[in-house]
C-alpha cells in the first residue's frame, strides 16, 4: 500500500506507518489503536489518517460540511456519541465516521450502525469495558543469564537483529565455549560444528533456535501479555457478559494468565518458589546455622569440668595446641552434635533436596573450632548452585508459558480487538435508544422528517415535542418568537448530518437525498456593515450560481441590514435558488414580504402559535405545510380584541391581515 496516497498522510507520517507490523489492516479496519503505536502518532492525528485512508478507498474527496454552523452541529453530535463510549478507543474510533457524499462510504457505515443497533447495551458489558485498554507493547526486555553462539560473522548479525533481548557471542572452540558456559546459566549454540563438544554445564545446540523466539527468549512473550494482561482479562469477561464468540479457548487463555506474574514471571511453579527462597534465605540460614552450633557448645562448655595433668597441659604448649586441641580430646561428642544441629538447621531452613543438602553438609566442617564458622568456599559453592538451578528452573517455566501464551497471542490480540470494537457499537446503540433513533432512507430529492427529536436541545429527549416536516425544492419558514424554527433547522441540519454519516436518525422515520454539500448560515448578530454585508451578498451569490445536490439552510437573513432591503434581497436569493438542484429552508419573519417582493410563487410554511395560555405561547412545533404563521404580535393584539372592544384593537387586526 503507498501510504502517501492518503490524504494528509506525507513521507515522514508514511515511513512511521511503515514500521506497523499490521499498518494495511488497520488503515481497513480503522484500528485507531494500532496505528496510534506507530512513532511519533498520536491517537487524535490516527483518527485523522484513518478517515483519510476511508476516503481514499472510497474516491471521497469532497467535504460536504460548507459553513461552520454545519460543521458545529457535526462536532456536537459526534460528541454525544462519545459520551457514550466507555473506552477512549472508541471515541477516537468514532471520529472515523463523517459526513460524507460517498454512497458507497454511506452503506458500509450504515451496515455497521444497523449492526450496533442490534447490540445490547448491558450493564455488565459496559463495567467489563472500563478495563479494556488497546494493546501495548512492552518495555524493553534485556536476558543476562543465557547468551547465543556462533562462529559466523553473518550469523551473528542475523542474531542481534533477530533475538536483540540475549547477548550474542563469537566463540570458534571448545575452550571458548566452556569459559562461556561458566559464565552463563545457558548456552545456546547456533552452529551444527558444536554438536560433538561436550561442555560442563546447560550448553545446547540449536541451529534453528533464531527462528523459535518464544523458545529461545520467551520473556519476549511473556513481557507482552504481562504488560497487556489486565485488557485482555478484561476482554475475556466483555466476550463472557456480552455471549460474543471468542476467536480463542477464554478457559485456556484465562489458566495460563493466572500463572503469569505482572512483571513476567511464573506464578505457581512450586520448586521455582523453593529455589528462589532458598537464594533468598541463604546467607540469613547459614549465619542462623553458626548461631545454633555455637550457642550448643557453648553450653556444654559451660556444664564441663575439664581437668588436664600438669604433663598434658604442658605438652599441648609445647605443641602451640589451643583450644581445638582441647575440643578435639575433650569435647570431640558434644562438637559432632553442635555441627550436625547447624547443618540440619540449614537444610530445613533452605528446604533443600539430597543434592543439595550434601554440599550444605560440607559448609561446617568436622575438624573442631570454637567458634564454628562456615566455611565460605562451600556457601559460595552452594549459591552457585542454588542460583542456577533456580535459573534453569525459571528458565524452563518461561519457556512452557511462553510457548502455551504464543499460541494464543493472535486470539488474544483479536479479542481485545473484539471488545473495543463493541464499544463503539454500543456507544451506536445506547445514542439510537436514548434518542428513540432509526435508520434513515435514502430518495431522490428532498428531505422529510416524521417525529423528529433534536438532541441539541438542553431539554431531557423526553421533554422534546416531536417533529414532523418536509421540504423539497425551496421554502420559507415563519413563526412566532421561541416557537422552534432555529431549532426545527438545527434538526434539519442534524438529520441529514447523522444520516450522511451512515449513522441513526433521532427520529420515527426520515426519507432524504443524498446531499453534495451542506450549508447552515446562523443567525447574524445585529446588522452588518457595509464590508460584510457584500461578503455575504457575494456568499449567497456564488450559492445561487450552480451546484446542484445541495441542502440549504439560512436563520433569519433580513437581519444583515434594513427590513425592506433585506426582503427583496431574500426574494432574489429564493428564486435564484429554486433554479437549480437545491433543497433550502430560509428561516424569516419577513415571509409575507418575501413573498411580495418574489416575480413566482414562494412556497411559505409555518410554525403555527395556536395561542396564548397564562402569558405563554401555545405552540404546534410540526410546521404546518403553505401557511403563513402569524406572528406572536398578532396573537397578542388577538387577545386584547377579545377581552375589550376597543376600537383600536380592531383596526390593529385589520393590518394584520392587509
Amino acid at each position: 500500500m503507498e501510504f502517501e496516497s492518503i490524504p494528509g498522510v506525507g513521507a515522514k507520517t508514511a515511513s512511521a506507518l511503515a514500521e506497523l507490523p499490521d499498518a494495511e489492516r488497520a488503515l481497513r479496519e480503522g484500528d485507531v489503536a494500532a496505528l496510534a503505536t506507530a512513532p511519533g502518532i498520536s491517537e487524535g492525528r490516527a483518527a485523522r489518517i484513518a478517515r483519510g485512508a476511508i476516503r481514499r478507498e472510497h474516491d471521497d474527496t469532497v467535504r460536504i460540511l460548507e459553513t461552520e454552523r454545519a460543521r458545529e452541529i457535526h462536532r456536537a453530535l459526534l460528541d454525544l456519541f462519545k459520551e457514550r463510549a466507555v473506552t477512549s478507543y472508541a471515541e477516537r474510533r468514532l471520529e472515523t465516521f463523517y459526513p460524507s457524499a460517498s454512497a458507497s462510504r454511506i452503506e458500509e457505515a450504515r451496515a455497521f450502525s444497523t449492526r450496533a443497533m442490534e447490540r445490547e447495551p448491558d450493564p455488565a458489558v459496559c463495567e467489563a469495558l472500563s478495563g479494556v485498554e488497546p494493546l501495548r507493547s512492552p518495555r524493553e526486555v534485556r536476558v543476562r543469564d543465557r547468551c547465543l553462539v556462533t562462529t559466523d560473522a553473518e550469523r551473528y548479525a542475523e542474531a542481534r537483529e533477530s533475538i536483540p533481548e540475549l547477548p550474542v557471542e563469537v566463540c570458534e572452540d571448545a575452550r571458548g565455549l566452556a569459559e562461556l558456559a561458566r559464565g552463563y546459566s545457558t548456552v545456546i549454540a547456533l552452529d551444527e560444528s558444536f554438536v560433538s563438544i561436550e561442555i560442563e554445564g546447560d550448553v545446547r545446540v540449536e541451529p534453528d533456535a533464531l527462528a523459535n523466539p518464544a523458545d529461545v527468549v520467551p520473556e519476549r512473550t511473556l513481557s507482552f501479555f504481562a504488560e497487556n494482561r489486565e485488557s485482555i482479562r478484561a476482554a475475556v469477561a466483555v466476550h463472557r457478559a456480552a455471549g460474543m464468540d471468542p476467536p480463542c479457548d477464554l478457559d485456556a487463555l484465562e489458566t495460563a494468565l493466572s500463572r503469569l506474574g505482572s512483571d513476567g514471571e511464573v506464578l505457581g511453579d512450586e520448586e521455582l518458589d523453593r529455589l528462589s527462597r532458598a537464594v533468598d534465605d541463604l546467607d540469613a540460614s547459614v549465619h542462623t546455622a553458626e548461631s545454633v552450633a555455637n550457642d550448643r557448645l557453648r553450653e556444654a562448655i559451660e556444664k564441663r569440668d575439664v581437668t588436664i595433668e600438669g604433663a598434658d597441659l604442658l605438652s599441648l604448649a609445647e605443641r602451640g595446641a589451643g583450644i581445638d586441641s582441647l575440643l578435639s580430646r575433650e569435647l570431640a561428642d558434644e562438637y559432632a552434635e553442635a555441627v550436625e544441629a547447624a547443618r540440619t538447621h540449614l537444610i530445613d531452613a533452605l528446604s533443600l533436596d539430597s543434592g543439595e543438602a550434601a554440599l550444605a553438609r560440607s559448609a561446617f566442617s568436622e575438624e573442631p573450632t570454637f567458634p564454628v564458622e562456615r566455611d565460605e568456599d562451600t556457601v559460595a559453592r552452594l549459591r552457585e548452585e542454588l542460583v542456577a538451578a533456580k535459573e534453569r528452573r525459571a528458565t524452563r517455566g518461561k519457556r512452557e508459558l511462553a510457548t502455551e501464551l504464543a499460541d494464543l497471542r493472535e486470539g488474544a490480540e483479536t479479542l481485545v480487538r473484539a471488545a473495543l470494537e463493541r464499544d463503539v457499537e454500543l456507544a451506536i446503540s445506547r445514542f439510537a435508544v436514548e434518542f428513540d433513533c432509526t435508520m434513515p432512507e435514502f430518495v431522490e430529492e428532498g428531505i422529510a422528517i416524521e417525529g423528529g427529536r433534536s438532541p441539541l436541545l438542553s431539554e431531557p429527549i423526553e421533554a422534546v415535542e416531536p417533529v414532523d416536516y418536509s421540504v423539497s425544492g425551496v421554502a420559507l419558514l415563519s413563526g412566532v418568537n421561541s416557537g422552534g424554527k432555529t431549532s426545527t433547522l438545527d434538526l434539519v441540519c442534524g438529520v441529514a448530518i447523522l444520516a450522511q454519516m451512515g449513522l441513526p436518525v433521532p427520529a420515527d422515520g426520515v426519507r432524504l437525498r443524498r446531499f453534495e454539500e451542506i450549508h447552515y448560515h446562523a443567525k447574524s448578530q445585529g446588522t452588518l456593515d457595509a464590508g460584510a454585508f457584500e461578503s455575504t451578498v457575494r456568499e449567497f451569490a456564488t450559492l445561487a450560481e450552480g451546484g446542484s445536490g445541495r441542502l440549504v439552510l439560512v436563520d433569519e437573513l433580513e437581519s444583515i441590514t434594513e427590513p425592506g432591503a433585506s426582503a427583496k434581497i431574500i426574494a432574489g436569493i429564493l428564486e435564484a435558488l429554486s433554479e437549480t438542484d437545491t433543497t433550502a429552508v430560509f428561516v424569516s419573519h419577513l415571509a409575507r414580504e418575501i413573498r411580495a417582493a418574489a416575480e413566482h410563487e414562494i412556497a411559505v410554511d409555518g410554525i403555527e402559535a395556536v395561542g396564548l395560555e397564562d402569558g405563554e405561547l401555545v405552540v404546534n412545533r410540526s410546521p404546518v405545510k403553505d401557511h403563513l404563521a402569524r406572528s406572536t404580535p398578532e396573537l397578542i393584539v388577538e387577545k386584547l380584541a377579545r377581552e375589550d372592544d376597543a376600537a383600536i384593537y380592531a383596526r390593529l387586526l385589520e393590518k394584520f391581515e392587509s
